[in-house]
């Protein structure tokens, strides 16, 4: 499977893809709206996606048994997923050093 068929880099490429055209359809739309609206949904699927199968034993729910599972789960891979960003460290930072 090519990168650009890989489900994964396909679902963020047309992420980033559809938030680039609601942006460029509406100039007055603010892009933090736009990401927030985006994450939501996209959060939305992620706990509709990781449902236990129901079998207290299944080995492979384990880690999504639980809504509280269920979170931390999410916030792992929203840890993981902003570190791996190009985006996560900005130049204009707060905590970037200034000469």
């Amino acid at each position: 499977m090519t990168q650009a068929t890989d489900p994964f880099n396909l679902a963020a490429q047309e992420l980033v893809d559809l938030a680039n055209r609601i942006t460029d359809a509406d100039p007055e739309a603010d892009p933090w709206d736009v990401a927030d609206g985006l994450l939501a949904g996209a959060i939305h699927y992620w706990l509709f996606s990781r449902q236990p199968c129901g079998d207290p034993r299944c080995e492979d729910c384990e880690p999504v048994s639980t809504a509280e599972h269920r979170m931390v789960e999410l916030q792992r891979w929203v840890q993981q997923f902003a570190e791996d960003s190009e985006y996560y460290h900005a130049p204009t930072d707060a905590n970037v050093g200034r000469a």
